[in-house]
């Protein structure tokens, strides 16, 4: 099982960057996919998430209106596309899978990424 993450960078406030997240070695079309965030000193917390379907997603509050999730499943792939970054926005983003209906929460999460590095200056 892998998950790829690729497409963060360093950016001005303001600006935008696309997330993707290649997987291989498991049923995409199974899994709900979801974004998850590492600030320094700071827990991993939710971003957003998709249904297995894409009918449905899900947004943290901090993150509603500006970032917008999606999947492609003839590509394996998940995206975040994050607008109006903001310098609260730095962190590692992380992907993952889950079976469960519960995309919220880190634990139910079966697979993750390695993460990539989002830094947003002011």
């Amino acid at each position: 099982v892998r998950l790829v993450e690729s497409g963060g960078a360093l950016v001005q406030a303001g600006g935008s960057l696309r997330l993707s997240c290649a997987t291989s070695g498991f049923t995409f079309d199974d899994y709900a996919m979801g974004w998850f965030r590492q600030a320094p000193g700071k827990e991993r917390e939710f971003v957003a998430a998709i249904s297995w379907s894409a009918g449905t997603t899900y947004y943290a509050d901090s993150v509603k209106g500006r970032f917008t999730i999606s999947r492609d499943k003839a590509k394996n792939t998940v995206y975040l596309q994050m607008n109006s970054l903001k310098p609260e926005d730095t962190a590692v983003y992380y992907c993952g899978a889950t079976t469960t209906p519960i995309v919220n929460i880190l634990r139910y999460y079966n697979y993750w990424g390695q993460g990539t590095q989002v830094t947003v200056s002011s």
